[in-house]
């Protein structure tokens, strides 16, 4: 029995530095592996850092173009409206002078073409014969010929 209890004493000691041996075996694996994961949290964490750090970068310049941009886009805007300002304005003054030039060629046109009917008028009136001298001038016609008239000084 001694012999089976030191049997037993060894093999409880053997186990026991085993265990102990497992144990610390365990606890430097488990040690080594929460290293590992801290490191690979820590290295997860300084990424997303950096990440969150250019995307706040990437927004800050983004915001900053569109600023410009939309400023850009004002002054564009203000010097076209300028520009369309002062074209309305130069062609309302072309259309006023247009239709003034066109008015004074129309009242041009007018007194001359007046002028025209007033020369064919009173031409009309000097060269035509009027109907009592037309009468007068037929009926002496027709006593001429019947030989009825008797003329001055025959």
């Amino acid at each position: 029995m001694r012999d089976y209890d030191k049997r037993f004493s060894r093999l409880e000691e053997r186990l026991a530095k085993a265990a102990d041996a497992l144990r610390d075996d365990l606890k430097k694996r488990f040690d080594s592996l929460e290293s590992f994961v801290q490191q690979e949290v820590e290295s997860l964490h300084q990424r997303l850092k950096t990440e969150k750090s250019e995307r706040v970068d990437a927004l800050k310049e983004l915001t900053r173009e569109t600023r410009d941009s939309s400023k850009t886009l004002e002054n564009r805007l203000s010097q076209l409206d300028e520009h369309l300002s002062a074209a309305q304005g130069d062609l309302r003054t072309r259309i006023l002078d247009q239709s003034k030039t066109l008015l004074n060629e129309i009242h041009k046109s007018h007194s001359e073409m007046e002028s025209a009917l007033e020369r064919e008028a009173e031409s009309l009136r000097n060269d035509k014969t009027d109907r009592a001298t037309l009468a007068d001038l037929l009926t002496e016609m027709a006593l001429r010929l019947k030989d009825e008239l008797e003329l001055p000084g025959k």
